[in-house]
C-alpha cells in the first residue's frame, strides 16, 4: 500500500510552439519520461489517477488525489505504489476518459524547474509547467520558449480535462 505525502501544489500552465527539443536536450540537468495518467473514479470535489513514469529506463508508479483550492492551487496526496498495484486500479478508470500520453522534458530554469508536456495529438503545441512556492511570485521563463497563451485554472487544459476531450490544435 502507498505512503502518501501530502502538499500544496501551486503552479501556472501555459500553451506554448512546440520547443527544438534537440535545443532542450542539451540543457544542464534536461532529463525526458514517457508518462500515462489515467484518471480514476473518485469523490466529488476531488481528482483522482494513477501514473505510470519511464525515465532513464527505470518505471515507477504512483497514485495521487488532488483537491482543487483555486485555480492555481491544490492540495495534492501522492504516494508510490507498485506495478501490481497500479494494474489493479486501472479498472476503476472514470467513465467516459482515456489514458493520457505524454513525453515529459524538464530541465531546471532560474530556480524552478520547468516541465514541457508534448502530446501525439498536438504537432506544433505543447503545455509547460512551472510549479510556484507562492502565488504571487514572478516567474523566468526561456527566451526561446514562444508563449502563445496562459492557460493556468482552464480546467480544458488540465490533464484531467484533457481525458474527457483533448482540445483541437486548432482552437489554440
Amino acid at each position: 500500500m502507498a505512503k502518501f505525502s501530502r502538499g500544496i501544489e501551486i503552479e501556472r500552465k501555459f500553451i506554448i510552439e512546440l520547443p527544438d527539443v534537440c535545443a532542450l536536450e542539451k540543457m544542464d540537468g534536461y532529463t525526458v519520461s514517457e508518462i500515462v495518467q489515467t484518471y480514476l473514479a473518485s469523490k466529488e470535489g476531488t481528482t483522482r489517477r494513477v501514473r505510470k513514469r519511464t525515465t532513464l529506463g527505470i518505471t515507477r508508479y504512483c497514485e495521487t488525489v488532488k483537491t482543487r483550492i483555486d485555480k492555481m492551487s491544490v492540495i495534492e496526496d501522492e504516494g508510490e505504489i507498485s506495478a501490481k498495484e497500479y494494474e489493479a486500479l486501472l479498472p476503476l478508470m472514470l467513465e467516459g476518459t482515456r489514458p493520457i500520453v505524454k513525453t515529459r522534458h524538464a530541465f531546471p530554469y532560474c530556480g524552478k524547474t520547468v516541465e514541457i508536456d508534448v502530446y501525439p495529438e498536438w504537432q506544433r503545441s505543447a503545455i509547460l509547467e512551472v510549479e510556484l512556492t507562492s502565488r504571487d511570485e514572478e516567474i523566468v521563463l526561456p527566451d526561446f520558449i514562444r508563449i502563445i497563451r496562459e492557460v493556468t485554472g482552464d480546467r480544458r487544459y488540465s490533464n484531467a480535462g484533457m481525458s474527457r476531450e483533448f482540445p483541437s490544435e486548432d482552437v489554440i
